[in-house]
């Protein structure tokens, strides 16, 4: 997985998910990744005011939902979108998070 996020001015989050023909070439396979990645992001506690892009790569397709969570939230950690302990990241204007292995 690769995450990239940039500061809006908004109250609220927005997120978008990028699963290409790379990941699985069934449309079947890449719209089962897209719905978990869907529900990873309803679920997140991510801060308000930020643009998020998750972009799904091939081992997606073969992970467990489990997995996939677990990337999505340490991503999420390490670009600072979550509060962790109490304690908020400083904010930046735009960020690009590594790649997780999933």
């Amino acid at each position: 997985m690769v995450l990239q996020t940039v500061l809006n001015s908004l109250p609220y989050s927005r997120f978008g998910l990028v699963v290409s023909r790379r990941v699985d070439l069934r449309a079947v396979g890449r719209n089962r990744v897209r719905r978990r990645l869907r529900e990873i992001v309803r679920q997140s506690p991510v801060r308000a005011g930020w643009d998020v892009v998750l972009v799904a790569r091939p081992a997606a397709a073969g992970a467990a939902f489990g997995e996939l969570r677990q990337a999505v939230w340490e991503l999420e950690r390490r670009a600072g979108l979550v509060d962790t302990a109490g304690v908020s990241a400083p904010r930046t204007t735009e960020k690009q998070v590594g790649t997780t292995e999933v």
